[in-house]
């Protein structure tokens, strides 16, 4: 006869206490102090960056940037696919300037495996990157009017933004994330009439931005609200290692354009606009605005230069179906909208990268915001992070 066996039941023991102490801690509760989430939802941030702002009362004493949120592991992913499937994916490092993002990786790849890019192309990549500069430039200044509470210049930038995503899409279909530059040159030529369509965006665009600048450049309000904000130092831009606009608004005058020129930007004449300290001091943000509202109007004089004296001939070079550039490493710049963008690539003889490391204008800049933000109020906040121009993607990337 079987017995019937009873399980044996464990004596509960009361686990020990080893729940974390609480975030908030006395001294902090017996001070003035509040420590904030300002994102990573907020729209002044304009992605998802979240900033852990420790203020008392209404001036911010450190305001730390939290990253990571948008990252996608495009390097790693570079890593794994052919050199001419990254192309796509250098889109999405800067969506809102796409062509510039394919640039900078072409010239890499090209420096690289010593390819000789047509004429014609060259100066087409040009037209392309100059364009989406100024469409880049349009949003970053139409989104910091409105992030300070003027609405209507935003309205007026989108909308002459919206005729060059016209050109755009006449060229390749796309008004985002282009994927029109290859290794070697172009996708294709521009279709017909296309010329003639570019010069009349010009004609009609240049005194529309004029009347946005007679909106809001000049505005009192808008000048009160950025006018030294954010001050950096010419000697602070350099040891943060600034780029682009963010570090020409600290008067320094460097542009790998004119500096270090390629796809025949030496062919053009144009100049490399500073800031200068009025009506507020260098390097605040309402310097770094204005560097940008001359930029463009620079970009356009550089189109018009290269619409006017546009080669005849192909725009790809040929390139083996299988390409495979010669062990080596090559690290190539370009001027993006938000600086200088650099592509490390090392080769291992293969179809795939051994290494592909991209540096970006919004990731340096991230690096001075917690030293300029404090002492601020934490409105300032929404002007320093516009005037910085700071496009997500790029930084998590």
């Amino acid at each position: 006869m079987s017995t019937l066996t009873v399980p044996h039941t464990p004596t509960l023991v009361q686990a020990p206490n080893t729940l974390p102490p609480p975030y908030v801690i006395e001294e902090e509760l017996a001070s003035d102090r509040m420590v904030l989430n300002m994102g990573p939802h907020h729209p002044s941030t304009h992605g998802v960056l979240r900033l852990i702002v420790t203020c008392d009362g209404e001036v911010v004493e450190k305001a730390v940037p939290d990253l990571g949120y948008l990252h996608r592991a495009i390097e790693k992913i570079s890593e794994n696919v052919s050199w001419k499937q990254v192309m796509p994916y250098t889109d999405r490092v800067d969506y809102l300037c796409a062509m510039n993002s394919n640039f900078a990786y072409a010239l890499g790849i090209e420096k690289l495996a010593g390819i000789q890019v047509p004429k014609r192309a060259q100066y087409l990549r040009v037209i392309m990157a100059e364009l989406n500069r100024i469409t880049s430039h349009l949003l970053c200044l139409g989104a910091m009017a409105m992030d300070l509470g003027a609405y209507t210049p935003f309205l007026l930038a989108i909308a002459q933004r919206e005729v060059v995503n016209d050109l755009f899409e006449a060229t390749c279909g796309a008004r985002l994330t282009y994927n029109y530059f290859r290794i070697g040159g172009l996708a294709w030529d521009i279709p017909a009439g296309w010329e003639k369509a570019c010069h009349a965006f010009l004609t009609e665009f240049v005194p529309r931005f004029d009347d946005f600048n007679e909106l809001i450049t000049g505005n009192t309000i808008f000048i009160n609200r950025c006018r030294d904000v954010g001050v950096i130092s010419r000697e602070e831009a350099i040891s943060y290692g600034l780029v682009g606009p963010n570090l020409r608004g600290s008067g320094v005058k460097f542009d790998v354009r004119r500096d270090e020129p390629y796809s025949s930007y030496e062919d053009f004449e144009f100049d490399v606009p500073i800031g200068v300290g009025y009506p507020g001091t260098v390097g605040d943000a309402y310097a770094r605005y204005m560097v940008r509202v001359k930029e463009v109007y620079e970009s356009v004089k550089i189109i018009r230069q290269a619409l006017k004296n546009l080669p005849s001939g192909d725009v790809l070079a040929k390139v083996p179906g299988s390409l495979k550039p010669p062990a080596g490493d090559v690290y190539v710049r370009s001027e993006n909208p938000r600086g200088e963008t650099g592509y490390y690539l090392m080769s291992d003889g293969t179809n795939v990268a051994v290494r592909v490391k991209i540096r970006t204008g919004s990731f340096t800049a991230m690096s001075i915001f917690e030293k300029v933000s404090k002492g601020h109020l934490i409105a300032d906040l929404v002007a320093l992070i516009g005037s910085l121009d700071i496009v997500i993607p790029e930084v998590d990337r």
